[in-house]
């Protein structure tokens, strides 16, 4: 199989250590991976913002990139989902058939989901608990929603049990939003903010050391609440724990 690497544009300039784990994660369960160079932004926060039509070149500038690949994966749900379901519509008004919706996968739901592997060589003698993110749970199923009366499953979880030496927890409130959300941290920070103390809070009740979960920008975001307050707990992206040692 063929995997395109798809780095979103603020992993690339804050956590890029995020991206250099996927691309180690992919090969070491056996992939043939590559990063088209020259990628931007998926057009998520121009969206976000209003300008749906003015993104239309960033996601044909992704189509053209991510063509010859069997799949795209990427460390980032938002943005997946992002691709996955906006692109569609905003290329058809170019006329365009998007293809990479169809082949789009957060790199967790890839793991699980399709390249399903039975053991990793990870160890993380840690207790982390593990951040449900919005677009997550509710666009790419990552987790069960906790709003549908459906037997509960999370597939972070099922991947983080793989991991030697880790225990594993969930905050009580499982997939309450952090507050970030995009343009809404930007347009509402007091309530934002709030947010995401409450949910650092919930984190830390569960007696973990570390925060993690498939979005840099809701652990960013919690980490600007733990850094201000200097409260007892780390974030981590769930990709660097599964990738420790390689």
């Amino acid at each position: 199989m063929k995997v395109g690497l798809f780095i979103p544009c603020y992993i690339n300039a804050i956590y890029p250590e995020v991206g250099v784990a996927s691309y180690k994660l992919l090969k070491a369960v056996g992939m043939d991976v590559d990063y088209p160079l020259d990628q931007t932004c998926c057009g998520q926060p121009m969206a976000n913002a209003g300008f749906e039509k003015e993104s239309y070149a960033m996601a044909m500038r992704m189509e053209e990139l991510f063509k010859a690949y069997d799949y795209v994966v990427g460390p980032s749900a938002s943005c997946v989902a992002f691709v996955k379901e906006y692109h569609p519509g905003i290329l058809k008004e170019g006329n365009h058939v998007c293809s990479n919706a169809g082949k789009i996968y957060d790199i967790c739901e890839f793991l699980h989901d399709v390249v399903k592997p039975a053991s990793l060589s990870a160890e993380f003698p840690h207790k982390v608990s593990i951040h449900n993110s919005c677009h997550g749970v509710r666009e790419l199923n990552l987790s069960s929603p906790s709003e549908r009366n459906i037997p509960y499953y999370n597939k972070l979880r099922n991947l983080l049990a793989l991991v030697k030496g880790i225990e594993i927890f969930e905050p009580k409130r499982i997939d309450e939003c952090c507050g970030f959300g995009g343009m809404f941290s930007i347009e509402e920070p007091e309530v934002s903010v709030c947010m995401a103390q409450d949910k650092v809070a919930d984190h830390i009740s569960t007696g973990a050391e570390y925060i993690t979960g498939a979005d840099s920008s809701c652990l960013m975001h919690m980490q600007g609440v733990i850094e201000r307050e200097n409260l007892p707990i780390k974030t981590i992206h769930i990709v660097q724990i599964l990738a420790t040692g390689l």
